[in-house]
């Protein structure tokens, strides 16, 4: 039987998982493989560049809803606001946010669009120790803006 047979018989929810759990393993191999490196600015710096290219993040227009203590880092919730108008002159595209303190140092990429009526959006993440979470805004005119707000983690969710 060929690979492409073999595959027919696969559910789109099959793929799904068996993608995640290649990922999963993938990410597993490589946080073990490292050891307990954790990002640093210069992780941060090259993300950011990859996504927004040299642009100056502005800090102003986003608000954070993060805990200042989080008792266990493998849940942290956290809420992101951006002050838009959200319409189709001026809205905001995207807000990325990252960990300082993680192995890897991005987190999530939040995507909106004029019909999203407000750019906000919440989720939770893992956290491996203290540490700065930090936001990027992308705009629909090509500005950008960043808020940077501290987590303190009493038990690492990474490992730690």
């Amino acid at each position: 039987m060929s690979k492409k047979q073999a595959l027919a018989g696969i559910t789109r929810r099959e793929a799904l998982l068996l993608a995640a759990g290649a990922s999963m393993v993938v990410a597993g191999g490589v946080v073990l493989g490292g050891g307990a490196a954790h990002a640093d600015q210069k992780m941060i710096d090259d993300a950011l560049m990859k996504l927004i290219g040299d642009k100056k993040p502005i800090d102003g227009k986003i608000s954070l809803d993060l805990p200042q203590i989080a008792e266990n880092g493998n849940t942290v919730p956290v809420g992101v606001t951006v002050d838009s108008p959200m319409t189709a002159d001026n809205y905001v595209k995207a807000v990325h946010l990252f960990a300082d303190g993680n192995p890897s140092p991005e987190v999530a990429s939040l995507f909106f669009t004029v019909m999203s009526g407000k750019a906000s959006a919440s989720t939770r993440m893992r956290l491996a120790k203290t540490q700065n979470i930090i936001a990027v805004a992308e705009m629909s005119d090509g500005s950008t803006y960043r808020a940077k707000q501290e987590v303190k983690v009493t038990i690492g969710g990474c490992g730690g």
